[in-house]
């Protein structure tokens, strides 16, 4: 499955998921922020694990829609 990737203004959010252990998935999201001086790079996990990579992946989304909607452009 591939990453899924959101940009708004100096902010990437990269939402991905993780294969954990007894078949369960977990979304996630890298933000990186890059003004042109040191790179700032932050992971969040989803709360809670799926029982499918597809659906692991649209809690990640949802998270990333999430966390850039609370940054100010």
């Amino acid at each position: 499955m591939s990453s899924v990737t959101y940009i708004k203004g100096l902010f990437k959010a990269q939402a991905d998921v993780r294969s954990l252990d007894h078949g369960l998935f977990q979304g996630w999201v890298q933000l990186s922020r890059d003004d042109g001086e040191d790179p700032d790079d932050t992971v969040y996990e989803v709360e809670g694990t799926s029982a499918s990579e597809n659906e692991a992946l649209e809690e990640a989304k949802a998270l990333a829609h999430r966390i850039l909607g609370d940054i100010e452009s």
